[in-house]
């Protein structure tokens, strides 16, 4: 080589070396890392409170701790569940094994009471979001709306060809089109009652009306519960349900006249086959259209339920698992980033001493412990939300159609969980995802390898914040409803719970924090309805203005909308903060202190994000705010002594967390190495080394050229 050549050739050696530390030094602690595994046990240690007592709270009992635990250790131990190789799998392979999961699972959902499967599916979503989402199609959407809109003859007809038990019909769901998805009242596939021949004609009118993005469609539904326009003697009576049959169960040929397709790779959920579904004049008995509210007799005569908001409850029942999921679902990841915090060392401000934990840094624990309360605040409000929506379901059950009065009160609580559960959607899947993304930025360059589980994890999360409602749009319809309330109020009518804020509008409009301790339930409780009822109030006294202009209802609500987002956004805060510190009153008195520190970092943290509205409210003074921002890291510290036996008491074992740097012993290094080589092993060449590497290291040399030649002569 030409020694100009050898020069360079070694400068950029020089530059790109990387010493292989593993290589020269076994004993990491001799690298100022200590050991993590003894890291991790101090922290264990640190333990203020019993975890299994914060682990059966949690639960809900000591009973429900042990059949939690009795469901993982089946899902742990069955090979059909096994997850090592879970960040390397191919779409097909995912989708094969999605269905294999679902074959297993079967036996379990059919045997076990309705409460024990939701719990079963609520921990499987935690090891594949695709496996949960899959199962959820069947039984939370097509089996769900069979349920909740069949009369109570077509349900036992439903029942009786396998709906229950996914035995010879598997289901889907096919309500969004291609142009239309939060706006379902928009929809436009057409059901045309033919009365000659008692039959609804299915038909796709044009390809923006082309159901997408429908679960199981593409490769194994064989019925669906299609969301059409019911149309009889040319008048349109609106969106309804109907079930279509997409297969032939036996031989899985399509029947005539449906369109079948793959709508292929996703961002994430590829174990789900999403497909596109079209349909040319489908031709369908008319008994199933789903008929336990509208209903469309031989004659063609369409009756209408009174209250068609009625029909629309069933939604709610997404909405409120999606709460549970975002609580769940971060709790996997804060115990990963936490861990991982507790062992990983990086600087020293003394030379030869073992380095800092990374979790003993002042910002690091501001980047991860408000996160870790925000999970207590959301899975404290989902408990909250799941037992209004079976209050609810049980009234509405019980209440006899034709007594309207009845029906009326029954409307407000379904308008008030609409609401309610519309806004906690919207924003606790938004605090989910932010989570996740966090919390691999607060592990550095390893939280970007797959094996992780931060990465698949996002982008399998993220479709919740725009599926079953865009949380944008839920956001507004919250804020709609907190306006329309607002309103109400106002002409005498009293706010239920959820919004009794609105009750006291006068008293809190004048409140103050004054020379009261911030860090009370009395303090922070007051701080947060001041402010919710100053939001809704502006967003309402906006609306009765812009309606005294001349503007249309539909009209002042869209001029709103950035005020309705707002106060639903400060509405849904106000009741994650609320319900939080309502369950700690019912905690013994072992875990009451460690829940009441996480839930003062809940709220103080939430006030400083938004503490230009705590002055507007004058409910702080800005020396307050600069208190409350002391008061964070205050509580931060106090967490952070916690940290680790906080994230034991969710009692997720290695298997659920399955993450190479989120290991329960703490020995990080070996456990991530290990995992790297098993999953990637050593080949002599890489498979594109002939094709591609070696013509490109082996391409004949380029003429080089001496600079000296080309200099000037000097003078």
């Amino acid at each position: 080589m030409n020694p100009k050549a050898s020069a360079r050739a070694a400068a950029i050696a020089g530059h790109l070396s990387m010493r292989n530390a593993s290589s020269e030094v076994k004993d990491t602690s001799i690298l100022g890392l200590g050991n993590p595994m003894a890291s991790m046990a101090v922290e264990r240690s640190k333990a203020s409170f019993p975890i299994r007592e914060l682990t059966y709270f949690l639960d809900g009992g000591k009973e429900m701790t042990a059949v939690k635990e009795r469901i993982m250790t089946e899902l742990e131990r069955d090979p059909v569940f096994q997850n090592v190789d879970f960040y390397d799998l191919t779409k097909e392979q995912l989708r094969e094994r999605t269905m294999s999961k679902i074959a297993r699972l079967i036996h379990y959902i059919t045997s076990e009471r309705e409460e024990i499967s939701h719990l079963r599916l609520s921990l499987v979503g935690l090891i594949d979001m695709s496996l949960l989402t899959r199962t959820g199609v069947h039984y939370a959407l097509f089996f769900g709306s069979l349920r909740g809109s069949a009369s109570p003859k077509q349900f036992s007809y439903w029942i009786s060809q396998g709906a229950a038990e996914m035995k010879g019909m598997v289901g889907c769901f096919c309500m969004t089109e291609l142009g239309h998805g939060s706006n379902v009242a928009g929809l436009e596939t057409t059901a045309t009652f033919d009365e000659r021949t008692d039959e609804f004609i299915i038909h796709t009118p044009h390809t923006a009306a082309t159901k997408w993005w429908i679960g199981g469609a593409a490769h194994t539904a064989t019925h669906t519960v299609c969301f059409a326009r019911l149309i009889v003697k040319g008048k349109d009576y609106g969106v309804k349900s109907f079930v279509v049959p997409l297969r032939d169960p036996k031989t899985y040929d399509l029947k005539p006249g449906v369109s079948i397709g793959d709508i292929g790779k996703k961002m994430g959920r590829d174990g789900i086959d999403n497909g596109w579904v079209q349909f040319s004049y489908v031709r369908i008995p008319r008994q199933f259209m789903l008929m336990k509210h509208s209903k469309v007799d031989r004659h063609g005569n369409v009756t209408q339920p009174p209250l068609e908001q009625l029909a629309y409850g069933a939604l709610v029942v997404g909405r409120v698992s999606m709460v549970a999921d975002s609580a769940q679902m971060s709790k996997r990841f804060v115990t990963i980033a936490l861990r991982y915090a507790a062992v990983r060392r990086q600087f020293t401000s003394k030379k030869g001493e073992v380095e800092t934990k990374i979790l003993d840094y002042a910002l690091h624990q501001r980047r991860l412990l408000p996160l870790l309360a925000q999970t207590f605040a959301m899975q404290f409000s989902s408990d909250e939300m799941s037992a209004m929506h079976r209050a609810l379901t049980r009234k509405i059950d019980s209440t006899d159609p034709g007594d309207r009065t009845a029906m009326a009160i029954v409307i407000e609580e379904l308008k008030e969980v609409f609401t309610t559960s519309a806004g906690l959607k919207a924003f606790t899947t938004w605090a989910c995802a932010q989570t996740i993304d966090q919390t691999r930025q607060a592990c550095g360059g390893h939280g970007y390898s797959a094996y992780s589980g931060f990465g698949q994890a996002y982008n399998d999360w993220v479709v919740q914040c725009t599926w079953e409602g865009d949380n944008n749009i839920l956001a507004l319809s919250a804020g709609r409803g907190l306006v329309q309330r607002y309103l109400e109020v106002q002409r005498g009518t009293k706010a239920p719970p959820q919004t009794e804020y609105l009750n006291n509008l006068a008293r809190l409009k004048s409140a103050q924090a004054g020379s009261r301790q911030i860090d009370s339930v009395a303090v922070l409780s007051e701080a947060w309805e001041a402010v919710a009822a100053a939001v809704v109030s502006k967003a309402g006294e906006s609306f009765i203005a812009l309606r005294k202009k001349g503007l249309t209802a539909d009209e002042a609500f869209e001029e709103t909308s950035q005020q309705r987002f707002l106060a639903a956004r400060i509405h849904t805060q106000c009741f994650l903060v609320l319900k939080f510190f309502d369950r700690i009153s019912s905690s013994g008195p072992q875990i009451q202190p460690v829940l009441t520190d996480l839930s003062y970092l809940y709220a103080i943290w939430s006030i400083e994000n938004d503490a230009g509205l705590f002055l507007q409210a004058e409910f702080f003074t800005s020396k307050q705010i600069d208190e409350i921002r002391e008061l964070c890291n205050l509580y931060c510290r106090k967490v952070r002594e916690q940290a680790v036996p906080i994230t034991d008491a969710f009692n997720l074992s290695d298997f659920f967390i399955n993450s190479a740097i989120g290991r329960y012993d703490g020995n990080v290094y070996e456990n991530y190495f290990t995992q790297v080589k098993r999953q990637n092993p050593s080949k002599p060449q890489a498979p594109y080394f002939e094709n591609v590497i070696k013509p490109f290291v082996h391409r004949a040399a380029e003429v080089e050229v001496d600079g000296e030649e080309l200099d000037e002569d000097e003078p």
